[in-house]
């Protein structure tokens, strides 16, 4: 063994050897990402740029048609489907709550209880009007708000119920049928 090679530490490349004269492999990473960063920019501005027209490609109309894509809803999720129609039917028993007491307290302002009072009085004892008919005991304020509330609470188990129930039945038969096809399209704008 001569003493070049001796005295040559482990692993060191050879004076000789041509690989010792290249760039370490990061460097060369490094490089190959520098000049493929430049490109990719030279090549983005030179198709940005439109030269028929000496402005940019995105700011002339378009002439194609819209994009359009085919979808099929093949699967809607029970649990989702169970969340979002318990609360729009949680919302639409509050709503009708609120409307019927509005619509209650409108005819009441207006003597429409009253008048259907004197009404059925003249009808039942004539000239006397002596009459203890009175129609809020059939259907006032507290009745009839507490019979909206029963049916809007009802309401929302049934509405929920029925919501989900149409999902896992809509899973079902998509998974023999293949779903609903949709296609969308961009606008023409």
């Amino acid at each position: 063994m001569s003493e070049r090679t001796a005295s040559r530490p482990q692993g060191s490349p050879r004076g000789d050897d041509p690989a010792a004269s290249r760039p370490s492999l990061g460097a060369r990473v490094q490089a190959k990402l520098s000049n493929a960063a430049t490109e990719h920019r030279a090549n983005a501005d030179a198709e940005a740029k439109d030269p028929r027209l000496g402005r940019r490609a995105t700011d002339r109309p378009r002439s194609k048609s819209p994009r359009r894509a085919r979808l099929r809803l093949t699967r809607v999720d029970p649990w989702s489907v169970m969340k979002t129609s318990f609360l729009l039917s949680v919302a639409f028993g509050v709503v009708t709550f609120v409307a019927v007491f509005m619509v209650w307290s409108v005819l009441g302002a207006a003597g429409v209880w009253d008048s259907i009072n004197a009404t059925v009085a003249s009808v039942v004892e004539g000239d006397t009007n002596t009459s203890d008919f009175d129609v809020t005991d059939y259907v006032g304020m507290g009745r009839v708000l507490g019979f909206t509330l029963l049916v809007s609470i009802i309401d929302v188990i049934l509405l929920t119920a029925i919501a989900t129930l149409t999902a896992f039945l809509y899973n079902m038969s998509a998974a023999l049928l293949g779903g609903i096809e949709v296609t969308l399209a961009e606008d023409e704008r």
